[in-house]
């Protein structure tokens, strides 16, 4: 049994160093499967409750369980070791990102693209771009800090802080950016997606960690994990066939609208996920906290951004379109992100001189 263990860990590591290629193969077999029979895609897509998708619920269980699985919540007071780079990914999720943006929709969708783009969906757009910026990532995070071997309980005490602070300010602060005296927040969304995508999970994790280690100590967790861990990728691909599927006709039917679209979200990632990074760097934060921290101020909450811009303009707008964009290029542009992070880890760890 032990011998199998060991053989399963370098099977592992050789899928993930290819994890680049199963990612481009996912995502033209979902957007060819998408075209092809968008008949099974649109059953799949509604099987929903309060726009949150109930196979893609599952799929992200089945990818952070396993890493929810490390967590000693005892050991959640190490936190504070890190309050910096708690600090580093508020001050760009809720003071930079959204702002960002405003900026770069106006720039890019509002100005340089305008004469490429449809007269009357302009504005939706760019409201769409801040409908997406303005709802930092959750449950995704615990995977992208999974691959990037970040510090598990400062990301998941990052990503509770960050619903919460959501709560309360996702609709002001859209409301002010959108221009608008107020704005109609899908709640039922939003509380729903935070319990099915972070509460369960936690809660399903702890109780099976402390099952195992109950029984048969570390070593039974340990094995575990090594059990578990391709499930966690290959639920990660089998995510991104469906939702490339979900939008393989539009991809098809709109191709240079994407495209268009996906500039300015490629800009705002690399950009915020980059000035986490060396904000992170400039206060001393531990390299196992700023990759997490770079990519969770780069990243989106997706289901709430697609929801919020259904609900206020209609499933057919633009800024419907755009927050789906946003779903199209989160993983591998995240992905990306993750390799860039470990790449430059030795000049992140290097003292910075004066």
């Amino acid at each position: 049994m032990a011998d199998a263990a060991a053989l399963a860990k370098p099977a592992i590591s050789t899928f993930e160093r290819y994890l680049s290629i199963w990612v481009t193969l996912c995502i033209v077999v979902g957007i060819a499967l998408g075209a092809a029979v968008p008949s099974l895609f649109e059953g799949i897509a509604k099987a929903e409750v309060a726009k949150v998708n109930l196979p893609v619920a599952a799929l992200v269980w089945l990818m952070i369980i396993p890493m929810l699985l490390k967590i000693d919540f005892g050991a959640l007071g190490q936190v504070r070791q890190h309050l910096r780079g708690v600090g580093v990914t508020l001050f760009i999720n809720w003071a930079v990102k959204p702002f960002s943006m405003a900026l770069l929709g106006t720039l890019f969708i509002g100005w340089l693209f305008r004469p490429l783009l449809p007269a009357d969906q302009i504005d939706s757009y760019i409201a769409g771009l801040i409908l997406l910026a303005a709802a930092p990532c959750t449950a995704m995070v615990f995977v992208w800090s999974n691959l990037c071997e970040g510090e598990p309980h400062y990301t998941l005490s990052q990503v509770a802080l960050n619903d919460i602070i959501m709560v309360f300010a996702f609709a002001p602060l859209v409301g002010l950016l959108l221009g608008v005296a107020s704005i109609t927040v899908p709640w039922d969304t939003l509380l729903l997606s935070v319990v099915l995508y972070i509460v369960v999970p936690v809660i399903v994790a702890q109780v099976v960690r402390s099952s195992i280690l109950k029984s048969g100590g570390q070593p039974a967790l340990d094995a575990l994990l090594r059990r578990l861990g391709p499930v966690s990728l290959v639920s990660l691909l089998t995510t991104l066939v469906l939702l490339f599927g979900f939008q393989g006709e539009a991809i098809l039917a709109q191709p240079m609208v994407i495209a268009l679209l996906a500039v300015p979200i490629l800009i705002q990632v690399y950009f915020n996920a980059g000035l986490a990074y060396w904000l992170s760097k400039r206060f001393g934060v531990a390299w196992c906290v700023a990759a997490p921290a770079a990519l969770i101020g780069a990243s989106n909450f997706f289901e709430l951004a697609v929801a919020a811009a259904i609900s206020l303009f209609g499933l057919q707008s633009g800024a419907a379109l755009a927050t789906v964009v946003g779903v199209l290029v989160e993983v591998p542009v995240m992905l990306s992100v993750v390799a860039i992070v470990k790449r430059t880890r030795r000049w992140y760890e290097r003292p910075l001189t004066a």
